[in-house]
């Protein structure tokens, strides 16, 4: 199922709107990391960076093929090999992977799917011990130039209040803005 109000502008555009650098180490995305999973990898504006950051593998999966096709286009050219792509629609098919094999979560600009309590809890029963889900999203206090209607758009307190009904993540760290246009969470996985 494709996320309502989620369609992509040109890559040049969306990446301008994006401190991808700022954003992954607002987030500590690094070599700690062995297995991170990237849901709706887009254009690989993300996946490229996480992969030259972690340690071990990224799955990265979109529902789109041209967006696989992008994505991939953009780690051959870079010789980055380290990624699994899946074209899939892991709303309504799942992961297709263990339970509590994963480091790292990203969900990013993803959360104005219709249901991100469902979303949440899939990727919490992906981590391992003390795995963490990192959420960003499109703030709703400011002007941004993109993002979904503020009728869906998360505010970090919903985030927060969906991430408890999971009953699988602990309490966030509290929010950062992500200059210029996001803010950012992360949750830790708390019992099996």
């Amino acid at each position: 199922m494709k996320v309502r109000d989620s369609g992509m502008p040109e890559r040049d555009y969306w990446e301008s709107l994006l401190d991808v650098q700022g954003i992954l180490d607002a987030l500590h995305i690094d070599k700690r990391l062995n297995s991170v999973v990237e849901v709706g990898c887009g254009y690989g504006t993300f996946t490229k960076p996480v992969a030259q950051r972690i340690g071990g593998t990224l799955h990265a999966f979109d529902i789109e093929q041209s967006m696989i096709d992008a994505t991939s286009a953009r780690l051959r050219e870079a010789r980055i090999q380290n990624v699994q792509l899946v074209l899939r629609d892991v709303i309504a098919d799942g992961f297709d992977l263990g339970r509590a094999t994963i480091d790292a979560v990203l969900l990013f600009n993803i959360l104005h799917a219709e249901n991100p309590v469902e979303l949440l809890r899939a990727s919490a029963n992906l981590l391992t011990a003390n795995g963490r889900i990192h959420v960003i999203h499109w703030r709703s206090d400011v002007v941004t130039p993109r993002g979904p209607d503020l009728a869906i758009r998360p505010r970090p307190e919903q985030v927060a209040w969906w991430a408890e009904q999971t009953g699988l993540l602990r309490e966030p760290d509290p929010p950062v803005v992500l200059p210029p246009w996001h803010f950012g969470m992360s949750f830790t996985r708390t019992r099996f």
